[in-house]
């Protein structure tokens, strides 16, 4: 190869790299907007805060091919909770296992083989926690993470079980690219996924 060449793949690899970049703080500028839109509800939604301000996915750093697939965030989420039925302890939420907690939530699929990138939004409930050592709701968000393919099957309608956990939940999907403005992310995401948790 080349230096011309050499200069060429370097010149695309950054390109692509901004770009992926500039995706990833579209997206959190995005979560950050449905997180301040939520707080003014009347219920004022708190984003839950398993090990801090952040998304809950699932990483690896290993050589794997299976795991250098999951270098790249392809698909994260972030859960709201009503400001009472929660609490902040230093830098997460403690939210507790009870029979009426609903959390709203909020999945990012940036990259799947099937369909354009997306949004999932909507409500989980029915939580029952099964796990003598979780402590709070929070444990449940990355064990979901951990399992997606199991519990999104049918994101529509979920229904899932296991030794841990059982839970229902009702998601709905927007591209992604479709979402352009504030008032888009009010009349497609955050309203739609309000109804939903007002319904169940």
């Amino acid at each position: 190869m080349d230096k011309g060449q050499i200069r060429d793949l370097s010149e695309q690899s950054r390109r692509a790299f901004d770009f992926i970049q500039k995706l990833y703080h579209e997206v959190s500028y995005m979560i950050r907007e449905v997180e301040s839109a939520l707080a003014d509800e009347e219920k004022k939604f708190v984003i839950c805060k398993p090990g801090g301000y952040s998304i809950s996915t699932v990483t690896s750093r290993g050589l794997e091919p299976v795991n250098v697939n999951q270098w790249l965030l392809r698909r994260f989420s972030v859960y709201f909770v009503p400001g009472e039925k929660t609490q902040t302890i230093g830098g997460t939420t403690k939210t507790e296992f009870r029979d009426d907690l609903k959390a709203l939530f909020l999945r990012m699929v940036m990259d799947d083989k099937d369909d354009p990138p997306g949004v999932f939004f909507g409500v989980l409930y029915n939580i029952v926690n099964k796990s003598a050592t979780w402590q709070k709701f929070e444990n449940l968000i990355s064990h979901i993470e951990g399992q997606a393919n199991k519990v999104f099957v049918d994101p529509r309608q979920i229904e899932y079980e296991d030794g841990s956990a059982k839970f229902s939940g009702k998601l709905l999907r927007k591209e992604l690219f479709s979402i352009n403005s504030s008032e888009d992310i009010k009349k497609q995401i955050i309203g739609p996924a309000l109804g939903l948790f007002r319904s169940v």
